[in-house]
This record gives C-alpha cells, structure tokens and sequence, in this order.
C-alpha cells in the first residue's frame, strides 16, 4: 500500500471514535486518493479490523470450509433458543434479518448461526459500519467474497457473476446507515443468484421483499448473570458467584436490561469496583460503562456510543420523540403517546409514521399484553433519551402531560370498573401501573401538585382491594395524606380508601384514625359522599372487629346516605354484602340471602363481577350453614373463579379457608386440612389471618376440628404442611379442580344461579359510576 493510502488509513483510524459521540455528525467519508479508484484497496484494513464480537475459532468458525468468519475468542453465553429459531428462519427464507438495539449481541448470534449453517460454497460476512458512501456498498461485498478482478466491470455485475451458480450464506452487518443501497443491492442479488442466502444484521428491517424479520430481545436474567461471570471470571481471576455477590450480580444485570454489550462493560469495571460498588454508580451508566476491546467497532467501545449510533441515525422528528417517550416508565399506547408527546415541533398527526420508524430502527418493541398493543423502551434507551430531554429543557412539561393523561385514565377506570368492562379495566391498570406510579410520583413531589397525587391514590381504590395491591396502595395512600393540600376533597376521598386497605389488612387503629379523621373533615367541610363513605368503612370494621351490632347500624346508615345522594357503584353493594355478612353472623341467615341476591340482580344487570364474588361467598356461608355443602361449593367456586380472576387476594382466601370446611363436611378431611394450608399460605399477603376476627374465624376451627379428629394430628399437620408448598394459581386450581392459570382481566360469568326477580335493595340511578368520595 502506498504511502498515501496509509496515511488515510492512520487518519480514519483516528477519528472514527470521535464520530459516535452522542450527536455529533460523522465526520468522515473517503476522500482523497482518487477516492473512487482506491476505495477498493482500502477496504480491507477497514472491513476486516473492527469486528464487532471477539470469538474463538473451536466454537465458531471452521477454517477447512470456504468463507470469511470471523474466529471467536471468548466463550458464546446462552442465546441456545434463539440459534435454534434463527437456523429454522434461515431454512424457510433467503433473507432473514436479525433487528435488535445497539449492544444487544446481533453480530455475535448471526456469526455463530452462520457458522452453523455451512452451505457449499461458505458463509461470508461483510462489516459495513464503517462505509459511509452509498456507492461503495457494492464494493465493499466484493472485497468480502475476495473477488480479483483487474476488469472494468462494475462491482455489480461482477457480484452478479460470481454468485449466479453459488451456494452460500452473506452476512451482511451494519447496515441501518445504508440501508436503501444495502436493500436495493440485496434484493438484486437475491433476484438473480437462486443459491444465494443473505442474513442481514442490523438496527431495523430492509424492507426486501421476501424479507423474513427475527427481533433479538436482550438476554433473560439467568444468562446475562452467566455471561457476566464469564467475563468477569476473565478479568478477575477466580472471581465465582457466590452468596456474598450473588443479589448484587442480579440486580445489576437487571438494571442492565440484560443487553449483553453493558454486562460486559460492566463486567470489565470488576478490577476497580466490586458488583456492589458498580450497582451504586449505575445512575450515570453512560459515563461508567467504557472501555471495550480496542479490536472492536468504534460503536461498541462504550455503551454511551452504541446507543449513540442509533440516535445519530434518526431524523430530528424521531430523536424528539425518542426523548419525549424517556418520560414513559413503562409499556405504553399510541393513544399516550399522541397526547403526551404531540406538539412543539411534533403535530399529532405525525406522530404514527415517527414512532413507526423508531419501530422499524429497534429504538422501541412492540408487544401484545391482556390489555391489548404496546410499545416498550428498554431502561437504557429511555435512560439515554431522558439525557436529551433534560438538554432541551422540556422535561418538566413532558412529565405533567404524562401525568395528565394518566391522571384521566385512572378516572376513566373507576367509573367503568362498574360495568360489564370490569375485567378490561382490571387489565388495563395492571399493563398501565408503572406509568401510573410515576404519575402518583411526580404529583407527591411537585409543588403545587399534591391533591391530584391524592385523588390518583383515592382513585386507584379498585385496584388496590379488588386486584391484590392492598400493601402497594396502603403506601401511596400514606405518603398523600400525610402531604396537606389546599383541595379538601381529594384529601378526604385518600383518607376513606386508606381506612379501607388498613381494614383489609387487619390493622384496625390506623384504620380507625383515617376513617375518624375523614369523617370530622366531611362533616366540617359539608361533603356528604365523604360522610357516607366515613360511616360505610367504619360499619365495615366494626364487622371484622366482632361488634355486629354496631356494623348493623353503621352500613344501615351508609346505604342510607348512599341512596339519599344517588350514588350506586361496586362500593354500594359492598356495603350491602357487608350488611348481609353481620346478619348471617347474628342469626338472620334469610335476612342475608336477601340482602345478596339483591346484590346479585344488581350486578346482574350492570355486568358487575367483583363485588358478586362476595355476595355469592355470603350466598355459601348459608348454604353450608343450612347443610347444603353441594350448593355450598357450587357458590364458592363461582366465588373464587371470579376472585382469581381478578388476582384479588382476600377474596380468594376466604374463598379457599369456607372451601375447605365445605370439602371436611364432603367427607375428606385430608383435602379439607391441604386447602386450609394453602390458605394459611396467602394470609400473610394480604394482612391479618381472617382479620383476627372470631366470627370469620369459625369455619376454620371447625374444619379443623372435624379434620383432625378423623385424621390425627400428625396426619393433620402433614396434610397442612403440603398445602402450604402450593403457589396460589396451584392453590386455586386444586381448589376448582383444573389446571392452569388465567390472565387478570378474563372474569368469568356467573353460572348456574336461579333467576330472580325481585327488585333491588339497592336503587340504580343514571350514575352508574363513581363519585369523588
């Protein structure tokens, strides 16, 4: 090579680093030399000096067959599931292209399936990272094949030429900076040469006909840790996972997003930091995870100019949204999306074909929840997208609008938790909570903010109670009302739902000082709803307190109040469940059957299911009391159905702990003591065990009772123990008598109860929904 010709390459070696900076332009093309006429000689130290993954020649590539792969030097980690998918793909398509995020391991996959595939004339790779021209492309595929020719024929149809009779696998990498001279050269290549196979690699899709698409997701939480103590074990000698690391080496690969580039960046910082010393520093993971190999692509070197390459790659459109999407803390919908991020610079109407192409350019996933399509951001990602939001000085706006929106959906929910959608709205939140959290995070902290965090927590109460979240909502409901707020009403609506966790749970004098505290201020402040809902709750812990007088007067009252305001929602009829419980416990077991077959109209006609559960439990108490166990456990596994559903723990449980005498009185009172430590199991999730009430608490002494007096003791307790190894989706499928676990949100419908037709204790308005309480 000429003098010359080194001089350029010294010099592209130089700033090739510098042109992956976050924003910065690339600042090289070739030039000089004759560009065009030399661009050929170059390619060689530039194609074949920056591979992307280190490899070892034993486990990758055989240097008897024909091609150009690139040996591995360190060990392949994991990624078995996806091999065996990509080899499938490459055998039903001619172009299949691995698409994945920066540092998510496409290089290293593709080189080890190509490996694999062994066609008859070789697998061969070209690097395009470092070609900038478009009209270079095809050169550069010729200095892959090593093609000599000394003619004047374009690089095109000596391509053509070559591969007209060939079979081989190309791997084509790097191209998202090219790509409509790679998919034009590609599909041409494709067209003419029947043998040929291309596994492209790169940030988003050709868009070839024919083109069969393999997303690579980042590594699953057992093989990134493995992955990180192989590298580790590389730099530190004889450095183990062991008790001592074993939570920290977790955690950090966690916060990682198990993308393979950063666990070994972070994995190189061992000979300076510890995992926990590196966990603490996360934080600021850009400038904390450097110093790649120095044999690798510029854009690998760090994690901050992996990611930066894709960022450089947008149009100024899709890095604005790349950063205004930083404010999601979670899955999110097109529907945010257009309200939260519309606006400044982005009309709404635009906003589909942007996040599309950030679609295509895997700065975003898209995935299929029980509450329909979402798009997610890696933690990486948005990390590094927040940075660009905090520049443009636009992130406090972007988290009020994120609030906003979230803010309505939570108010939209609440109200149609009373209807037939009950099952969506349930899916909904659970898709929706990490956003919702940061919602409730930014409003508690914000000045001026802080009664909308309340009304978010107080709004939230359906989920809290009905869906399993009694400690997380006890949390939020806490840090609000300890806030003051100059908005009374959102104040007294957290104060109610909080007495109302704190009374699931079993912790009465917390319990007790919301629901006084709320009712005073009601009454101060002339707010009659949150006088009802004071004096609903309270009757409600008088009932689990064992004062069933008091309960009877109390939620007499409340449902009083609730008709004399016209409000009828799933807390309205919990009152008169409730109401129903105190007198079955007091003797009036028709006065409770009533009281809930009203209820079972009621939700009948609204499509309501949640609250039905536990007026079908009460419709069992009875039952079983009457000493019809059939019809007994006919109630209770529509109950329970409908519970865990739901993924409402209380519910569940009582479900569970009446099951198990009704299974005793069957007669097999071995089952009966397993469902009982199943049970026993899922009390401490959802507070005290049966409320520490001696009313609920009979049942279970007698089940007991009766099966330990035909078992034995240590029969009985053998029986206990096995029930208590059982998860609860096994709890409840012993308990139903079926497997498998269903999705929160598919609630079932009721079966098998008699019609009714009696008109409602409780009268429907054209409400229909909640009020702020």
């Amino acid at each position: 090579m000429s003098h010359t010709c080194l001089d350029i390459v010294s010099e592209h070696q130089k700033v090739v680093p510098r042109a992956y900076r976050a924003g910065a332009a690339a600042p090289y093309r070739i030039t000089g030399c004759r560009a065009r006429s030399c661009a050929k000689r170059l390619y060689g130290p530039f194609t074949g000096q920056y591979a992307p993954c280190p490899m070892r020649a034993s486990e990758c590539s055989d240097r008897s067959a024909p091609g150009n792969l690139p040996l591995e030097l360190n060990a392949f980690v994991g990624r078995t599931a996806e091999l065996a998918r990509l080899a499938e793909a490459l055998g039903q398509a001619r172009l299949v292209t691995v698409t994945g995020m920066g540092g998510v391991g496409k290089s290293r996959l593709a080189a080890r399936a190509a490996a694999h595939t062994r066609p008859r004339d070789g697998s061969w790779r070209v690097e395009l990272a470092s070609v900038r021209d478009p009209d270079l492309v095809a050169y550069a595929l010729v200095e892959a094949l090593a093609l000599a020719d000394q003619t004047s024929r374009p690089p095109r149809t000596l391509l053509l030429d070559h591969l007209a009779e060939r079979q081989l696998l190309l791997v084509v990498d790097g191209f998202e900076h090219l790509v409509d001279a790679c998919a034009a050269l590609v599909g041409d290549l494709l067209r003419h040469a029947p043998g040929l196979r291309v596994l492209a690699v790169g940030r988003r899709p050709l868009e070839v006909e024919g083109e069969l698409l393999f997303p690579l997701a980042p590594l699953p939480e057992r093989e990134a840790v493995e992955l990180f103590t192989d590298r580790a074990a590389a730099r530190v000698p004889g450095f183990t996972l062991d008790d001592a690391n074993r939570a920290d080496v977790l955690e950090l690969c966690r916060c990682l997003d198990g993308i393979p580039l950063a666990v070994e960046l972070a994995a190189g910082r061992l000979s300076a930091l510890s995992p926990g010393q590196l966990l603490s520093r996360l934080d600021d993971r850009f400038r904390l995870l450097t110093g790649g190999g120095r044999d690798a692509l510029p854009r690998h070197q760090t994690l901050r100019t992996a990611i930066g390459w894709s960022h450089e790659l947008c149009t100024p459109e899709e890095r604005l949204l790349w950063s205004r999407l930083s404010v999601f803390a979670g899955p999110f919908d097109l529907e945010a999306v257009e309200y939260v991020c519309s606006g400044d610079g982005l009309h709404a109407d635009d906003v589909l074909d942007v996040l599309g192409e950030l679609l295509a350019q895997s700065v975003l996933a898209r995935e299929e929840t029980t509450a329909g399509l979402r798009f997610r951001m890696l933690d990486t990602v948005r990390a590094y997208g927040a940075d660009w939001l905090v520049a443009a000085g636009d992130a406090s706006r972007l988290r009020r609008r994120h609030r906003d929106w979230y803010m309505g959906l939570a108010t939209w929910c609440e109200l149609d938790w009373f209807s037939p959608r009950q099952g969506e709205v349930a899916a909904r939140i659970e898709t929706e909570l990490p956003n919702l959290r940061c919602a409730m995070e930014y409003s508690l902290t914000e000045p001026g903010e802080t009664h909308l965090g309340q009304y978010l927590a107080g709004s939230l109460w359906f989920y809290w109670v009905g869906c399993g979240r009694l400690a997380e909502g006890r949390h939020w409901l806490e840090r609000g009302v300890e806030l003051d707020s100059d908005r009374d009403q959102s104040r007294l609506k957290a104060l109610w739902v909080l007495g109302y966790v704190a009374i699931l749970q079993g912790d009465m004098v917390p319990a007790l000082t919301a629901l006084q505290e709320c009712r005073e201020e009601a009454e101060r402040t002339g707010n009659p709803t949150a006088i009802a809902y004071a004096e609903h709750r309270t009757g409600c812990l008088a009932l689990v307190g064992d004062d069933m007088a008091r309960a009877e007067t109390l939620l007499r009252s409340a449902l009083d109040r609730y008709h004399a305001i016209g409000e009828l929602n799933s807390n309205v009829l919990m009152a008169q469940v409730e109401l129903a419980m105190a007198l079955a416990f007091r003797g009036d077991l028709p006065g409770a059957v009533r009281l809930c077959e009203d209820v079972r109209q009621v939700c009948e006609d609204h499509g309501e299911r949640w609250a039905l559960a536990y007026a079908l439990f009460v419709l069992a108490y009875e039952a079983q009391t009457a000493g019809d166990p059939g019809r007994a456990r006919e109630l209770l596994e529509q109950s329970l159905d409908i519970g865990h559903a739901f993924h409402d723990l209380l519910g569940t449980v009582l479900a569970l702990e009446l099951l198990a005498l009704v299974t005793e009185a069957e007669g097999d009172p071995a089952e009966a003591a397993l469902l009982q430590g199943a049970a026993a199991r899922l009390w401490p999730s959802v507070g005290l065990p049966l409320f520490g009430s001696a009313y609920y608490n009979v049942p279970h002494e007698r089940c007991e009772a009766g099966a330990r007096r035909r078992l034995g003791d240590e029969r009985y307790e053998e029986c206990v123990r096995a029930g208590s190894r059982l998860g609860r989706e096994a709890a409840v499928a012993r308990a139903l008598r079926r497997p498998g676990p269903r999705p929160l949100g598919a609630v079932p419908s009721p079966r098998g109860l008699p019609p009714d037709t009696r008109k409602p204790a409780v009268s429907p308005t054209s409400k229909g929904g909640e009020t702020t309480g």
